[in-house]
């Protein structure tokens, strides 16, 4: 009996996403993206209105929605809100993100003169804290160091990175492995347990930095694997 390969990888193009905070930067590049790539995309947001102009825009079989029904009507729910309203955010949508596999992508960063440095929250990083207020929901990390420029830009047919992809569950972190490869020139690279995730969604400041100084939309590869 052979064992299962780490780049062995589930079917999940039948997987509707969800993403709340879709009609903000990152989330609208992400459900375009994911969308492009034959992926049913829902759009939330707090006010419907919103999520369904955004989804029109974008084409492409998108649907938008308040986030309740976003995240009750999808099987896999991207949280792409900001920082500031991420727990008031979760603690609204917990019963109906119970039993959901749960995507946070959130950057908790403050800016000041000298630019962008990260923030601690009190429960590690974000994503720890959106596993606190989600105790009956399967909580990952992943699409942290995505330049939202890159992924709205439909001129721009591949994104040239890799996604750090944190969780407690193999079958979870597989899951999202793989829907961030369905996206062209993406992959997903399993990179530990959600109590790391504080450094993969501080690097976010370092590489606000990196495109201050050289211009750039920059991305992370990772090497040897």
């Amino acid at each position: 009996m052979t064992s299962k390969s780490a780049w062995e990888l589930p079917d999940v193009s039948g997987l509707v996403v969800g993403v709340l905070g879709g009609t903000g930067d990152q989330g609208r590049g992400l459900a375009y993206r994911l969308a492009k790539a034959g992926q049913k995309v829902i759009i939330g947001s707090r006010a419907a209105e919103r999520a369904h102009a955004a989804a029109e825009e974008l084409g492409l079989g998108v649907e938008g929605a308040d986030n309740a029904e976003c995240a009750r009507r999808s099987d896999v729910v991207i949280v792409a809100v900001p920082w500031e309203g991420h727990a008031k955010t979760l603690e609204g949508l917990r019963d109906v993100l119970t039993g959901k596999l749960v995507v946070d992508c959130v950057n908790p960063l403050g800016f000041d003169k000298q630019g962008a440095y990260a923030l601690k929250p009190e429960e590690g990083s974000a994503a720890q804290q959106a596993a606190a207020l989600l105790p009956e929901s399967r909580v990952t990390a992943a699409f942290h160091h995505l330049s939202a420029v890159l992924l709205q830009d439909t001129s721009v047919d591949e994104i040239d990175t890799d996604v750090m992809v944190l969780g407690e569950s193999r079958a979870d972190t597989d899951i999202v492995q793989a829907l961030a490869g369905r996206i062209p020139g993406m992959r997903g690279v399993f990179a530990g347990r959600l109590r790391n995730a504080h450094q993969v969604e501080s690097l976010v400041a370092n590489l606000i930095s990196v495109n201050r100084r050289y211009k750039a939309h920059s991305g992370l590869r990772v090497t040897e694997v």
